[in-house]
């Protein structure tokens, strides 16, 4: 999955394709570079980022949800936690909406329904407006932050399905930096496998976060390694979909991964 930000403000690519000529090219880039699906908001998901009315949002991801569902190349997600732009954009085609609230509201899930689209619910506690910054969170707010976000996740995907969805058209995100501080993530990295006790399909976006810098201390832009890392390690322990901002990086290592283990006998079919 990769991520496009058509929004001025988000906290790695922010402003770089707020056009939406700059915006349709990237969108083209994500598919060259082998996405399989393209991520767009319209609202930054930082913290303290102020809300973003729906009009808003509708007119800064309509124009790239036209353009990207008229390529056929790729799967459009939505990232948003309004039902009216959600509804707008599944009315365009787009195949998913990327909700970063944990459900907050159930009418994301019946507009999803509605529109027979995936639901991606991602876990966080609280608005995205009070949290302190990425990977900033008390260490003691959590029991066992694995356990607790898999309840949380599980009582959150319970409350879509009452709203109409089929379960098996719910994903669920563990949300890596929302509210969790970098031991938090470790934690959920060291253990990922153990979400696979949800029973759907995981998406994990490490991408450039924060937590990464807790260990090899980087900007944003600094932190490719650390993403392809975190990103290796999901793969391996069950996620089904990889959100991040570099694509082609990601695939290449994950090829790689997996040529590593294959047999001399497999690879060579593999090029045959």
């Amino acid at each position: 999955m990769g991520v496009l930000n058509v929004t001025p403000d988000s906290f790695f690519d922010g402003g770089r394709f707020s056009t939406v000529a700059a915006a349709n090219a990237h969108a083209t880039r994500l598919s060259d570079e082998g996405a399989d699906i393209i991520d767009i908001g319209g609202e930054s998901s930082r913290p303290g980022a102020e809300a973003v009315p729906d009009a808003e949002q509708i007119a800064r991801v309509e124009p790239v949800v036209r353009a990207v569902v008229a390529q056929e190349r790729a799967l459009v997600s939505v990232d948003t936690t309004s039902p009216r732009v959600a509804n707008r954009m599944l009315g365009l085609g787009a195949q998913a909406i990327n909700d970063v609230s944990c459900l907050a509201d159930a009418e994301l899930a019946r507009v999803a329904a509605r529109h027979q689209a995936a639901l991606i619910i991602m876990h966080t506690r609280g608005g995205l407006g009070t949290m302190q910054g990425y990977s900033q969170y008390p260490d003691d707010a959590y029991q066992d932050v694995v356990a607790d976000t898999i309840r949380e996740l599980s009582e959150a995907r319970a409350r879509a399905v009452d709203a109409g969805m089929p379960a098996d058209d719910v994903l669920l995100d563990p949300g890596f930096g929302f509210a969790k501080n970098a031991l938090h993530c470790f934690e959920l990295l060291r253990r990922f496998g153990e979400l696979q006790s949800l029973g759907a399909r995981i998406v994990v976006g490490p991408s450039r976060k924060s937590f990464i810098s807790a260990v090899s201390e980087s900007p944003p832009e600094g932190r490719l390694g650390g993403t392809i890392a975190a990103c290796l390690v999901c793969a391996r322990r069950g996620a089904s979909i990889l959100r991040v901002h570099d694509v082609h990086e990601v695939r290449q290592a994950l090829a790689v991964a997996t040529a590593a283990e294959r047999s001399g006998t497999e690879l060579e079919a593999t090029h045959a």
